[in-house]
């Protein structure tokens, strides 16, 4: 029984033995030092700070720590510190578009004010003291004032079309839409209605149509079924209001 057991433990400390070491997951799976390279680049591109030259805080002749451990963090601190620093690296001219750094304190003295020739400085009295004076400015109103011109008011041009005015026929009528004044006869009446009112775009187009072949009296295009004397429902109380109020 006890040699059985022994043989037991045995195979177990064979079997832990030969059981491979868990990876890091945070590393990535199948990843070593190119993984932390990958992701020190992608915090730069992030982050607009060029990723640090990969620094070891081990002393000369010494092993390079392992990845990941509190070695490798302090050497990365390191050389983070030294790039923002003034004059480090992403700080100096050659890494900064040629131009050097500026040095934010309160002691630098004020930038100096730039005045561009193409900005007017008609809103700064000083400025506008020293340039001109008030006889000056008279003498160029009186000069703009001369190239003034005064066009005289003309009468209006006669209307040259003999065509009906609808605008006159609304103000010559008193009676209100769908009052019969005439008399209309035929039959089908409302289709001839729909079907020669469909041919225009507004009741004004219609209207002077209907006058322009002898409406009101006559009806040739059964415009105006109901003897109104208004085409297409037409109505003239928006120009008679217009009348009254002008």
């Amino acid at each position: 029984m006890i040699k059985r057991s022994f043989l037991v433990l045995a195979a177990g400390v064979a079997l832990a033995a030969c059981q491979p070491a868990v990876p890091d997951s945070g590393r990535g799976v199948g990843f070593g030092d190119e993984f932390t390279a990958e992701q020190a680049r992608r915090e730069a591109a992030l982050t607009g700070v060029p990723a640090p030259a990969q620094v070891s805080a081990a002393p000369l002749g010494a092993a390079a720590p392992q990845p990941g451990s509190a070695e490798a963090t302090a050497a990365q601190t390191t050389a983070v510190l030294a790039a923002t620093r003034p004059g480090g690296l992403g700080n100096d001219a050659a890494t900064n578009s040629g131009v050097a750094p500026v040095d934010a304190s309160p002691s630098n003295p004020a930038p100096p004010v730039l005045n561009s020739a193409g900005i007017s400085d008609e809103n700064d009295f000083d400025a506008v003291s020293g340039q001109r004076s008030i006889d000056a400015d008279a003498a160029r109103i009186a000069a703009n004032r001369q190239q003034y011109q005064v066009v005289q008011p003309e009468a209006l041009p006669d209307r040259t079309d003999t065509g009906p005015n609808v605008v006159a026929y609304a103000l010559q009528t008193s009676h209100a839409r769908g009052t019969q004044v005439y008399r209309r006869s035929g039959f089908n009446r409302q289709a001839k209605f729909v079907r020669a009112c469909a041919e225009f775009s507004s009741a004004d187009e219609a209207q002077i149509e209907f006058l322009a072949r002898g409406g009101p009296q006559r009806d040739r295009k059964g415009m105006d079924p109901d003897g109104d004397g208004y085409a297409c429902a037409w109505d003239p109380a928006p120009y008679r209001r217009a009348a009254q109020q002008g």
